[in-house]
């Protein structure tokens, strides 16, 4: 019987392991996309916020979120998320990502954007309708932009564009 994956938050030395998930789930191609610019400018992960799934010792999924900034407000970006071919279609991604919004809640942020498909984010709190202001550099499909609110409010007015911030920002 294989053991449930448990959640923990990403530590320096998982970075490798972390780093192979996502190559493996999403190839050399993903260096291309905007939100892979906006994950480098931003230097590193918030690793409290950012979390490894554990099963017997292996490493078999991944969440990361990286500080940004909308129009001057302060957010934070998620992605990538990857889950191990053997774990998909198990809930463990949407698992990560509720842990990583909890989290960040916890922590006193007040939102999260990302880029993906919202018949998949949509049921985790994500809105492309809180993100129509919202503009990314470079070539996205606005449709897949997609906000969380963290707390009421949040996303009231929210537009402008992403920059990566600092990754100490305050928690």
């Amino acid at each position: 019987m294989t053991v449930p994956p448990a959640l923990f938050p990403e530590r320096l030395q998982d970075a490798p392991l972390v780093e192979g998930l996502i190559a493996r789930a999403f190839g050399p191609g993903r260096f291309a996309k905007t939100a892979e610019r906006l994950r480098e400018d931003a230097g590193r992960p918030v690793r409290e916020l950012s979390f490894v799934a554990w099963s017997e010792g292996v490493a078999v999924g991944c969440v990361r979120l990286w500080p940004v900034d909308i129009g001057g407000t302060p957010a934070l970006m998620l992605g990538p998320f990857a889950v191990d071919e053997a774990w998909r279609r198990q809930g463990l991604g949407a698992a990560l990502i509720l842990r990583a919004c909890d989290e960040a809640r916890r922590r006193g942020h007040g939102l999260i954007v990302l880029v993906g498909d919202e018949p998949f984010f949509g049921p985790l709190g994500f809105s492309s309708a809180e993100a129509r202001r919202v503009r990314l550099p470079g070539p996205v499909d606005q449709r897949r932009v997609l906000v969380r609110a963290l707390r009421p409010g949040a996303a009231d007015n929210l537009a402008g564009r992403v920059h990566a911030a600092h990754p100490a920002i305050p928690a």
